[in-house]
């Protein structure tokens, strides 16, 4: 090797971020909330070791010779999972160049994937971070197509390696979203997502008659569907009636065969059944709900299906002629018909922000002292931000809980995390300590003794 290239090598080499290690502690003497829908126990201890918890709880013995932190008055909770977000997809919503949440004039719909799009620097991945957000499923929204595309499971640490699962679930609308986009009528949507599952479905059994599977088992990038000249040279040789690209049709594949999730955005009762009906013509489909906030209604229909829900927990206005029936205590009644529930929004206001989850959360549980209204226990509210949307991305066991065997996602907060009042003090993903500050923080510091000395040039008077 030349003095030249190993220079340049010894230049990539600094230029790399140094791997941060993983943090051996013990926290005791905390309030602890384990995330499963349990309550929160007081005196308790959590141990993590390699990046994983190895206990938590009462009576936890602490390892000789572990750093131990002093968890008296403070809260413990696992990080908080945000079941629908656009983190890393943008930087501000109104600059075109800098927002990836939509693909308007994309020739592409279910092919569409937001992993290589997906910026860790981003500043509002920081600012979730910053409030006890560790995990993530970012979904792109449907544009030119009812289908949003690929969404993918992220971790929010601090590090340019973000991305935890890719392709993890597709995201389609349906009721008036999905009308809007598909000509104006209901009728139209569900007609094109009745056809794409077929094409799809179709797609895969030619790919495997022709012997060239649709997908490979662990797929990387666009460039690996099929190139089989029987299957994928045109769109004529397929058929003169298909209405799906070959790329869009290949990533069905795995939706139709129940590799895949399929999140449906959809929030009248009447459509709500018209999505649990699909699973008589294509069986294997995992469904899960999106909005659906007349789901109280048909919640005995819901559970029954076994079909989990991601519902924005503050719709009691009919916004809509689609969500006339709305109430805040649809979350709550819900999970009382056996739903599995998670929180979150698509409208992608201010409000939507997932450092507002455990806020969302709160109001959960005051509804439960508003006579007439339906609430949830603290620990069944808490699991709506952590425990559940983690299962619904395929990470029960591993996130959103404090348990022997879970990622060590650990977050310290000054007081209840369900009380506005309260915030993060210390935030470890993966037993790794995370920074908390963000271009919010910073401007905080630099303004808030008002001193005029610090401020630029231009606000002289």
């Amino acid at each position: 090797m030349s003095i030249r290239s190993k220079l340049l090598a010894a230049l990539a080499l600094i230029a790399l971020p140094a791997a941060a290690s993983a943090q051996d502690m013990a926290i005791t003497g905390v309030t602890l909330a384990t995330g499963d829908g349990s309550d929160p126990v007081e005196g308790a201890t959590v141990v993590v070791r390699g990046g994983q918890i190895v206990a938590a709880g009462r009576d936890v013995a602490v390892p000789g010779g572990m750093e131990t932190i002093d968890g008296s008055g403070k809260w413990v909770t696992p990080g908080l999972f945000s079941a629908m977000s656009t983190l890393g997809l943008w930087d501000v919503g109104a600059v075109e160049e800098s927002n990836d949440e939509a693909a308007g004039d994309s020739p592409f719909g279910a092919a569409l994937d937001v992993a290589p799009a997906l910026n860790p620097a981003s500043q509002h991945v920081a600012i979730s971070r910053a409030g006890g957000i560790t995990r993530a499923s970012v979904f792109s929204r449907p544009s030119s197509s009812i289908f949003g595309g690929q969404g993918a499971v992220v971790d929010l640490g601090a590090d340019p390696d973000m991305i935890e699962k890719p392709r993890a679930f597709q995201f389609v609308a349906l009721g008036e979203y999905g009308a809007r986009i598909a000509g104006g009528s209901r009728t139209s949507a569900h007609a094109l997502l009745r056809n794409a599952l077929r094409e799809a479905r179709q797609y895969g059994t030619d790919s495997r008659i022709s012997g060239v599977p649709s997908r490979p088992p662990e797929q990387t990038t666009g460039d690996d569907i099929p190139l089989d000249p029987r299957l994928a040279d045109n769109q004529t040789e397929r058929g003169d009636d298909v209405l799906l690209s070959r790329f869009d049709a290949a990533a069905l594949v795995p939706v139709v065969n129940g590799q895949q999730p399929l999140y449906v955005y959809a929030e009248r009762a009447s459509d709500i059944r018209e999505v649990l009906a699909l699973k008589r013509d294509f069986p294997n489909l995992r469904l899960v709900l999106v909005g659906a906030s007349e789901g109280w209604m048909v919640a005995r229909d819901i559970a029954a299906a076994g079909v989990p829900v991601i519902a924005d927990p503050l719709d009691d206005l009919p916004a809509s002629f689609e969500q006339l029936a709305a109430t805040q205590s649809n979350v709550p009644r819900m999970v009382q018909a056996g739903v599995q529930v998670a929180i979150g929004g698509l409208t992608g206001g201010t409000g939507d922000q997932p450092r507002n989850l455990p806020q969302f959360a709160g109001n959960l549980v005051a509804l439960s002292k508003i006579p007439g209204a339906s609430g949830l226990t603290w620990g069944q509210a808490f699991a709506t931000i952590s425990s559940v949307p983690a299962a619904i991305a395929g990470y029960g066991d591993r996130y959103g809980v404090l348990r022997a065997g879970a990622a060590g996602d650990v977050v310290i907060w000054d007081g209840d995390p369900l009380e506005v009042s309260s915030s993060p003090e210390r935030v470890f993903i993966d037993g790794v300590e995370q920074p908390l500050v963000s271009h919010q923080t910073r401007l905080r510091e630099r303004y808030r003794d008002l001193d005029e000395s610090d401020l630029p040039k231009a606000y002289d008077w």
